[in-house]
């Protein structure tokens, strides 16, 4: 017990010395309850366009099936929040794109963290996720006493609120495991219900994601929905709202992660800057950009839809 209770401060110490905000452990298992919510969303068609959301729901609901012999899940969150914000009265983007794409700067620290382990404790094996890979990532987050999920279905830290990226390894070697977090400091407050323009977030705690202004400027190829024309709040990518409400919020500090910082000067376009741009200066702009996901002709098609 005693070395897998070292092993697990020894990560946890090092994944702070690599600019992880939290860290926690918990047993690799099956999600018994988590699999019979999902299905049901799925079921209830809420993930709209995003049809890859129906593949792998084994390996979704059970890590073992992602790494051979699994045994630790270890969640991570890395801080995004930012001290600089765009102008006002322009189109605006969510803070986590301000930066270069996260999947990527997250990554390569996760295998430094890998690397670590492997080199410190000895012959480890596993596999490092970011966000894209089949993974309940919140629901590990929340196993392994990170957080709670909130209202809004994001994870929420005391004193840390919701602005981080959330990142796993999942190993082949015991550890200490963390206590989950089975509080839930939500209490009677429906600010981000009240706060969202389509009504995407109900109020029995899940995110009808096919109404939702993130899903809608990123996920969503086709024609936008009609019903929603005036209801973007000017977001043409992606959607802060039922953050930016949220309490919890009022205690984020500011992220210091470089990759993370606005060095492209879009927190100062106005929205004659967004309507100008061409598709050249957008790839030159947005090269290493969470953007390029929607891509130009998204980006476009998410303005003209606010203008109209």
């Amino acid at each position: 017990m005693d070395n897998r209770f070292n092993n697990s401060q020894l990560i946890k110490k090092e994944a702070k010395r690599l600019g992880f905000e939290s860290c926690g452990i918990a047993k690799a298992t099956f999600l018994e309850q988590e699999a019979k919510n999902f299905e049901k969303w799925i079921k209830d068609g809420f993930q709209g366009e995003m049809s890859y959301l129906e593949n792998y729901f084994d390996k979704r609901m059970d890590p073992r099936l992602l790494v051979d012999d699994a045994k630790s899940v270890i969640s991570l969150s890395f801080n995004y929040y930012p001290e600089e914000k765009q102008i006002d009265n322009t189109y605006k983007i969510s803070k986590y794109a301000y930066g270069e794409d996260y999947h990527k700067v997250l990554k390569n620290k996760l295998k430094e963290l890998l690397y670590f382990i492997q080199t410190n404790i000895g012959e480890v094996s596993g596999r490092a996720f970011v966000d894209s890979a089949p993974v309940m990532e919140r629901a590990w987050a929340q196993r392994s006493g990170l957080g709670w999920i909130g209202k809004n279905t994001l994870l929420l830290q005391k004193k840390k609120g919701s602005f981080h990226f959330l990142a796993e390894l999942i190993i082949d070697i015991e550890l200490a495991y963390d206590t989950p977090f089975s509080n839930n400091f939500c209490g009677n407050c429906t600010k981000c219900i009240d706060a969202c323009p389509t009504k995407a977030i109900s109020s029995e705690g899940y995110l009808e994601a096919k109404k939702c202004i993130s899903y809608l400027t990123i996920e969503l190829k086709k024609e936008l929905p009609k019903e929603f024309q005036f209801q973007f709040n000017d977001w043409i990518f992606g959607c802060d709202i039922c953050q930016d409400v949220c309490p919890w919020n009022s205690f984020s500090t500011f992220h210091q992660e470089k990759s993370f910082f606005s060095n492209n000067n879009v927190l100062k376009f106005n929205k004659k800057d967004w309507e100008e741009i061409n598709e050249d200066i957008f790839l030159k702009i947005f090269k290493k950009s969470p953007l390029k996901r929607t891509q130009y002709s998204g980006i476009i098609r998410n303005i003209n839809f606010i203008k109209l």
